[in-house]
């Protein structure tokens, strides 16, 4: 379905007030708003002021706070607008239900798995911006997709790059995924400096804006890690193709080498809503208002080896690829309470790494998924004993 007057395209939002969800929003307003476009849903988290903002300027239908303790803020926000109100897990089920031919999965952490496997089971276009999807249910989330005859589209900038990148009917002439990092706000600290990173300076990103859990998931290239995960699934390569390589310009945002030698790469100015305005209007281009690259002004693209010492998220996911079964779910997972934790100021920043080790380590004899409830249970788990860790180390410390 392309997008037109007359053919209004239904969308649902799954994490609306996130910085992917509102550069969907943007995108939408450049691409014809409501003239264009049926919002059928908008779903956020604490921020229900900006949530009803957002489900007033574009019309949608049903607006959704998976914060069961915001509900009757959202529902007041609401107020005599007709736009229906949920919360909770059960108001995001209501949203994966809600009729749309195209989903933007950016509901970060684990918590979007369960809706965005409800759309993608429903047949929706998924345009997937949350990584838990891929890196936790792996092959699981793929099968769901096929067999409910939609599309899985990457909205993350390496992984658009990728797939815009890769020929289909060259696919058996693909060699390598290289996947492009800037290196962080740390890329040239030693791991003693990084040893008092607090969180003020780990979400301050050189380049890219964006929210506190994948800011400071980039400085430690934790996102990068579970970037890796993804391709394997997105792209059905095996985890020695998937090559990952320092670029700090994060101009060119990945390519994809074949076995003739060529590399074919997607560039850009780094900003999201060229990622998302092509899962939007795939297989068209659309006309965006982004910065256009200047080449007369670029002085120079650099390029150097990631540090797998300073940052040992990346051989945890080569770990988890090789180990495979549960062991993304379980890296994930771990992370995810440590991020909190440094958050919280319990642990210290190089402690997330070693934290995510520790239970990776634990449970590694840890079958594969055979359905749904073997991830939430490995997930479970996981989180279980990264807590014990954290207390741990809180005791140490």
């Amino acid at each position: 379905m392309m997008i037109g007057k007359d053919t209004p395209r239904r969308l649902s939002i799954f994490g609306s007030t996130g910085s992917i969800g509102q550069n969907t929003l943007d995108v939408v307003q450049q691409l014809g708003g409501r003239d264009s476009f049926d919002i059928s849903v908008v779903t956020g988290n604490e921020n229900v002021e900006l949530l009803a903002q957002q489900a007033k300027a574009s019309g949608a239908r049903l607006a959704v706070t998976a914060n069961d303790g915001k509900y009757e803020a959202l529902k007041a926000e609401l107020s005599g607008s007709g736009i229906a109100v949920a919360a909770g897990v059960s108001g995001l089920g209501e949203a994966a239900d809600m009729e749309a031919d195209w989903v933007m999965a950016a509901i970060v952490g684990t918590a979007g798995l369960a809706p965005t496997l409800a759309a993608a089971r429903r047949g929706a276009t998924i345009a997937l911006a949350n990584k838990e999807c891929l890196v936790s249910a792996g092959d699981l989330f793929v099968d769901a997709v096929k067999a409910g005859g939609g599309q899985l589209i990457p909205v993350d900038s390496e992984h658009s790059a990728i797939f815009q990148s890769l020929d289909e009917a060259q696919r058996h002439a693909v060699e390598r995924i290289i996947l492009t990092a800037s290196g962080g706000p740390f890329r040239t600290w030693s791991r003693a400096e990084m040893a008092n990173v607090t969180v003020a300076t780990a979400r301050a990103h050189p380049n890219w804006s964006m929210g506190l859990k994948i800011s400071i998931g980039s400085a430690s290239m934790f996102n990068k890690a579970l970037e890796m995960i993804e391709a394997k699934h997105l792209f059905d390569v095996r985890p020695d193709q998937i090559e990952v390589i320092v670029h700090p310009q994060s101009i060119i945002h990945s390519m994809v080498g074949y076995t003739d030698g060529s590399v074919i790469a997607q560039l850009g100015s780094p900003d999201m809503r060229t990622a998302i305005g092509y899962a939007l209007d795939y297989p068209r281009r659309p006309q965006l208002n982004v910065e256009r690259l200047d080449f007369a002004k670029l002085s120079r693209l650099d390029f150097e080896a990631p540090d797998e010492e300073r940052f040992p998220a990346l051989r945890l996911a080569r770990t988890a690829l090789e180990r495979g079964g549960l062991q993304g779910a379980i890296m994930n997972a771990a992370e995810e309470v440590a991020f909190h934790a440094f958050v919280d100021e319990r642990i210290g920043f190089l402690q997330m790494a070693d934290i995510a080790e520790a239970v990776m380590d634990r449970m590694v004899g840890t079958g594969g998924a055979r359905s749904m409830d073997d991830v939430f249970a490995a997930d479970a788990e996981a989180r279980r004993l990264a807590a014990e860790v954290v207390a741990i180390n809180e005791k140490a410390a």
